[in-house]
């Protein structure tokens, strides 16, 4: 099996008259070393069946193929998830049999389309809907219970975070929602091409049972609303969710926590509580 390389990367979008665009935040790797460096990291095993999310060209789908035992490959681009397969063909004949193709958009994907159902997802994911697509593969596929995406680098931060972090936030809360999500590499720009304008990073997740009882989208909302003013206390960001500021204050005071607190201070734990107070 021969990985991409920077000349390989280039033939294959002449080829297919491609033109990267800013839309899709199509940026393709073209450094084998980094393809290794991504699989080793995303501790997949020969059982697994890995969801990779915009294969592209398949820089990273020919690495993981000989590691695991299916890689279903969700492309939204359909001339890229036509030509695949027979980049697969070409350069690993040995486990052509293992890769599934679909065109489709990751933020509309239902589990009822993938067979088998996936237990990892490795992904190379858009900057503009890395989040969405991490928080919608992971609530709509409870099977998959480990994964490694890379995204933009400031997005990693946010993912990772921890409660009193400068850069805590809503995706940090819903990430751990699903799972711990731990920083374990940065990307440099020279391995993409084109070169994106921004550093990548590495993002390990493994799946953590959800609070149990817990009514996720009553706890969403609430996460929302604490964040949507952050430099407010949590009575006065929850008037609107709550209905009055002093509801909010009371149902802060049955969950336990301080009214003056703010958003960026919770833990999921704390979300919860509020979310049940409030119901």
């Amino acid at each position: 099996m021969t990985l991409l390389g920077p000349a390989d990367v280039r033939q294959l979008a002449d080829e297919l008259d491609l033109r990267p665009t800013k839309k899709l935040s199509q940026n393709f790797v073209h450094d084998a070393n980094t393809v290794r460096r991504i699989v080793t990291a995303a501790g997949v095993r020969p059982d697994d069946v890995v969801l990779e999310v915009g294969p592209g060209l398949g820089s990273l789908t020919l690495g993981l193929l000989p590691s695991v035992r299916t890689v279903l490959a969700v492309e939204i681009d359909e001339t890229l998830a036509g030509r695949l397969p027979r980049t697969v063909a070409q350069r690993a004949p040995g486990y052509r049999d293992r890769l599934r193709v679909l065109a489709a958009d990751a933020l509309r994907l239902r589990a009822a389309e993938l067979d088998p159902n996936p237990s990892a997802l490795v992904a190379n994911l858009p900057y503009n809907v890395a989040v969405p697509v991490v928080l919608h593969l992971l609530a709509e596929l409870p099977a998959v219970h480990h994964g490694l995406v890379m995204v933009q680098a400031e997005v990693a931060d946010r993912m990772v975070a921890e409660p009193g972090s400068r850069t805590y936030g809503v995706p940090s809360v819903k990430t751990a929602w699903y799972a711990r999500a731990r920083r374990v590499a940065t990307v440099p720009r020279s391995v993409f091409w084109p070169v994106p304008n921004v550093d990548s990073a590495l993002v390990s997740l493994r799946r953590r049972p959800e609070p149990a009882g817990a009514d996720r989208e009553l706890v969403f909302a609430v996460v929302d609303a604490a964040f949507a003013q952050r430099r407010k206390t949590l009575r006065a960001a929850l008037t609107s969710w709550a209905g009055s500021a002093a509801r909010a204050e009371r149902v802060l005071a049955e969950a336990g926590v301080d009214p003056r607190a703010r958003g960026e201070q919770l833990g999921v734990a704390e979300f919860v509580r509020i979310a049940e107070a409030g119901s």
